[in-house]
């Protein structure tokens, strides 16, 4: 029997690979939210592993308040680098195999075709240098581990852009969204099981892109989820200057996947993903 570690379960990706996981056969789940593993917390982690004696571990825990990070980024680096290399050395350590997931954001921004894993990274935020950083640590710490960068994440629950303009739909007759920021949404069950495939094959390690197929802009998600989920509100295509935020938004940030899609299979249109999401909302 496989012990397969979830650290992060209580976010959207780690409830999906909790949910992906038990349709394998023969496999133990121990699942670990933050308030059972606290990554930035030694002693929290020695007893996960003690309990778990895990084979494979998967890494969905982060810091992930983009904004926030800005006036937080000590908390956001002791999550996003030293909790990820922390957990990614006791992986070496103990001869298990450790998935990491980052983020789009690493990228640098200069390029205006699909983001390839080799490209130019440079982080333009707190969030973006601590998940960059954290890549850095983890495959310092353990160099056979994988690397998943991915970009829009989004499920039927948890904190996302979709629960997001579900609600303030019902709530507001308008709303001004980004249309000036490109992108490909991931609906997190396809991310989860494009990551049990990948760690189940015998690829290389190292850094693999993973979204949906397709690109849209911030403002073409919202309304293909008003459009799908009958919502009546009237939306405005604003650009990125009309909504000032504290931390920067990469303006193209749309993932080369084929390297992933050798391993596991080309990911489906971001927009069919979406029809599924909101049918269990």
């Amino acid at each position: 029997m496989k012990r397969i570690m979830i650290c992060g379960a209580g976010g959207q990706l780690g409830q999906k690979l909790i949910g992906a996981a038990r349709q394998l056969e023969g496999v133990r789940i121990f699942a670990y939210n933050r308030s059972s593993l606290d990554l930035t917390k030694p002693a929290d982690l020695r007893a996960a592993f003690a309990e778990a004696k895990p084979d494979i571990c998967f890494n969905a825990a982060a810091y992930t308040a983009v904004d926030r990070a800005e006036s937080e980024p000590d908390k956001c680096r002791a999550v996003n680098v030293e909790g990820a290399a922390r957990l990614a050395g006791a992986c070496f350590e103990a001869s298990v195999g450790f998935v990491h997931f980052s983020t789009d954001y690493v990228y640098d921004g200069g390029y205006n075709r699909p983001l390839r894993e080799d490209d130019r990274t440079l982080g333009t935020s707190v969030y973006a240098r601590t998940k960059l950083e954290g890549e850095n640590a983890v495959m310092k710490n353990h160099p056979d581990a994988y690397i998943i960068r991915t970009s829009w994440v989004y499920a039927e629950y948890g904190e996302n852009f979709v629960r997001t303009m579900l609600r303030l739909g019902a709530e507001r007759d308008q709303l001004s969204i980004v249309a000036d920021q490109i992108g490909s949404p991931t609906y997190a069950a396809d991310l989860a099981a494009a990551t049990l495939k990948l760690a189940a094959s015998n690829a290389p390690s190292g850094i693999y892109n993973f979204s949906n197929s397709g690109a849209c802009s911030w403002y073409d998600f919202a309304h293909a989820i008003f459009e799908i989920s009958g919502t009546d509100c009237l939306l405005k295509p604003i650009c990125t200057e009309q909504y000032p935020t504290p931390a920067k938004r990469p303006n193209y940030s749309i993932l080369d996947t084929r390297k992933i899609s050798e391993v596991t299979s080309v990911p489906r249109h971001w927009r069919d993903a979406l029809v599924e999401c909101l049918g269990k909302v």
